[in-house]
């Protein structure tokens, strides 16, 4: 047989059998859509009624001052026209060569095709003019109100997002190119992982953005050596074994989020915020809270506080035999210790010594980006569904915080997965957000209205345990962390929350980055500096900022050295306790009821 012949009976055997793993794939995605669930409307888009008063307010504008909207309009075709005259110029006189393209950097857009083939040039181009020409038209909508403005802003850009030519194959060079490389071998394995996702998801389409079999928490991450040392329906507290021959006499007590899971604090050594402390010198307890099913339907905040907070406080002064106790609360589990301060000094009780806040909101009055989600439409919808199940699936929640960072979190890891036939990366943070918690059904109500949307920590008083309980109530020490490029948590809100606490001693740390890689910051990395002010914390974020100094390195040391001052003297370093339930990580952790998907 001819070289040309084998080389063609080779290929055709390779189609052949592409086509019957297309086949088998394409029966099993059918299978697999046939599982999806009804979910809520209002938990898939914002009311249509936004789009109505978009609608609505544009065409006002158009009776009232045509010759705005008409300049924006013609502004608009002009550009589109002069780019295709000077695409069609450039293909007369040079063929095969794309315009001049000024358009800025976009990573979405870093294959060289981009700027140099006519016809995926031509594509992007058009797509960023027309992007900017939907957001012009969005801002420009002067009748409409601020917020509303904001949410349509927010939701424009989703759908421009989606839209972006990168997402279909047709005009993504990267996967046309990766097609012929590998003659389909890469659309068959990105069909392949694209059925693997809906499978796992019951029908829902959620990208995998991490490998889930390279990581086991308690195997290759979350491996600080310690003990759970008690234990009840809502916590397991873990003691951390201690790697000094002495400690600071007051013990720290850390309350993570249980919208995730407390492991982000304990990735990998190198990266651990736990194992850091303990190398300090610090007799370190974490909270581990369970990951709540149907049956804890009737858990409220007031439940987080007196069978979580109170509770693991109590007990870490039991087995040490103090009177006080350090304390830090992130995110979500901040904002529910700022309620358990103010009830503590409603009660007179001095039990916290001091208290850290990483990334922390407070102050609701202006919900920054995560606001879009904060609205009646929404929040209506969850309710409903929190009502019906008796929790919120972890699954809204992933999609939700996903969404802000679209581009990241969804699109660009389609197109890695489903385009390019890439397996997930084996990345520890990425596996950690994937690894999401419910939230009981009575507690992210009241967490919602009172908090987010009604404001009344740092307004009216949020009513709790017979008390009502004020911002003003927090009068411990406190040292607060923000992030600023946080998307979760807006450093100025969680700045401006700070200044209403009613402690006398306070500081305010600002590190680069985002809600994690902020916070999550070795000082071995060296990767992403901080800000501190002597400016005072009244209120003015801009000011304070203004006023700052930067240092290159991480917070960890700065604020370690804050601790430390409120810690007391050194004793002899405390062994784990004879009452071990688990070893660390422990139980709750590894927990996942009802899955990982919406079923």
């Amino acid at each position: 047989m001819a070289t040309s012949e084998y080389e063609e009976s080779a290929n055709l055997e390779v189609l052949n059998a592409n086509l019957a793993r297309i086949e088998t794939l394409t029966q099993r995605l059918i299978a697999a859509f046939a599982k999806k669930q009804p979910q809520r409307s209002e938990l898939q888009a914002p009311d249509p009624s936004l789009y109505l008063r978009a609608a609505s307010a544009y065409w006002q504008e158009m009776v009232h001052n045509p010759s705005k909207v008409l300049e924006q309009q013609v502004g608009y075709w002009g550009k589109t026209l002069k780019h295709f005259v000077e695409a069609q110029e450039a293909l007369r006189e040079h063929p095969l060569v794309a315009p001049e393209d000024n358009t800025p950097e976009d990573k979405r857009f870093s294959n060289p095709l981009w700027r140099t083939h006519p016809y995926f040039n031509y594509i992007k181009q058009q797509y960023l003019l027309s992007s900017e020409a939907i957001e012009k038209a969005i801002e420009n909508l002067d009748t409409l109100d601020p917020r509303e403005r904001s949410r349509l802003e927010f939701f424009g850009r989703q759908i421009i997002d989606m839209m972006a030519p990168t997402n279909f194959l047709g005009t993504n060079p990267d996967a046309l190119m990766r097609a012929v490389e590998t003659e389909g071998e890469s659309l068959v394995k990105g069909l392949e992982n694209l059925v693997r996702d809906i499978e796992a998801n019951n029908g829902e389409l959620l990208v995998t953005l991490s490998d889930r079999e390279a990581f086991k928490v308690g195997g290759n991450i979350g491996t600080s050596e310690g003990s759970v040392v008690f234990r009840n329906r809502m916590f397991e507290l873990i003691q951390y074994k201690p790697t000094t021959e002495q400690v600071h006499e007051t013990p720290l007590l850390i309350f993570p989020p249980w919208i995730n899971k407390f492991y982000i604090l304990d990735l990998k050594p190198q990266n651990s915020l736990i194992k850091w402390i303990v190398d300090q010198g610090y007799t370190l307890y974490v909270v581990s809270w369970v990951n709540p099913d149907a049956s804890y339907a009737d858990v409220g905040m007031d439940t987080y506080v007196e069978e979580g907070y109170l509770e693991a406080i109590a007990k870490v002064k039991e087995l040490c035999a103090v009177k006080q106790v350090n304390v830090i609360g992130y995110c979500i589990a901040g904002t529910t210790l700022s309620l358990t301060l103010a009830l503590l000094d409603k009660r007179k009780d001095k039990s916290v010594k001091s208290a850290t806040f990483f990334t922390t909101l407070t102050d609701f009055s202006d919900q920054g980006e995560v606001g879009v989600f904060l609205e009646d439409d929404f929040v209506d919808g969850i309710e409903a569904e929190a009502d019906a199940q008796g929790y919120l699936h972890s699954y809204y929640m992933t999609k939700t915080f996903s969404y802000l960072r679209s581009n990241d979190l969804i699109y660009g890891p389609a197109i890695r997965s489903y385009m390019l036939g890439e397996a997930p990366p084996a990345f520890d943070l990425l596996y950690w957000n994937g690894d999401g918690t419910n939230l009981p059904g009575r507690m992210v109500v009241e967490y919602l209205r009172g908090l987010c949307q009604r404001d009344e920590l740092c307004s009216t008083g949020f009513k709790m345990l017979g008390e009502t309980l004020h911002i003003s109530g927090v009068k411990v020490p406190v040292c607060a962390i923000a992030c600023e490029t946080d998307h979760i948590a807006a450093w100025r809100s969680s700045f401006r929350g700070v200044s209403k606490m009613g402690s006398t001693n306070k500081t305010f740390i600002l590190s680069e980055s985002g809600h994690i890689a902020g916070i999550v910051n070795p000082p071995s990395k060296k990767k992403y500096g901080h800000y501190t002010s002597d400016h005072p914390l009244d209120g003015d974020a801009a000011g304070w900022k203004a006023e700052a100094e930067y240092d290159p390195g991480s917070w960890w040391p700065r604020w370690e050295e804050w601790l430390r001052a409120r810690s007391g003297k050194l004793i002899s370093a405390r062994p784990v306790g004879d009452s071990v339930l688990a070893p660390a990580p422990g139980t709750y952790v590894l927990a996942n009821p009802g899955g990982s998907s919406t079923g």
